[in-house]
């Protein structure tokens, strides 16, 4: 996809996106962008994360599958965790406080898009926000998180 940008190349100082901690502390290792294929999409600002969602995460609803709630609300929560990422200064971690998410329409197997941003950030927090999108651009879910910002020790 034009614009995907792999895990693995992100440590290159020329993407927009800041290297992934797993890929210093375990190259190659396991990981849950690995295991379900998350994409890092170049967006103007915040983090935009794609995932064709395989029909191996859904459960049946009538005449349709339909992806599990939990699967969505861990791509929005990993949208709004990237954008907290490039928020944040080179000594700073952060940690998840609250998360909440609402769900408009059914996910069904097939592009997702989730689009975070940081909204506000303080000197203590982040506050996030995210939208789920299908392929052709309808608004499925949105999310808002509070991140504890914490400095190196």
């Amino acid at each position: 996809m034009e614009g995907a940008l792999d895990p693995v190349e992100a440590d290159d100082p020329a993407l927009p996106v800041r290297g992934h901690a797993w890929d210093v502390h375990a190259p190659g290792g396991k990981h849950i962008w690995r295991t379900l294929g998350y994409r890092r999409v170049s967006g103007e600002a915040g983090a935009v994360i794609e995932w064709d969602a395989p029909a191996e995460f859904t459960f049946p609803a009538g005449d349709r599958a339909i992806v599990h709630g939990g699967m969505v609300t861990t791509l929005l929560d990993t949208a709004m965790g990237h954008a907290c990422v490039d928020a944040l200064e080179p000594d700073e971690t952060f940690l998840t406080a609250d998360l909440s998410v609402e769900f408009y329409r059914s996910a069904v197997p097939g592009l997702l898009r989730a689009e975070g941003r940081v909204v506000r950030r303080s000197r203590r927090a982040a506050f996030c926000a995210a939208e789920l999108y299908d392929g052709a651009g309808e608004l499925l879910a949105a999310a808002r998180c509070t991140q504890i910002l914490r400095g190196s020790r």
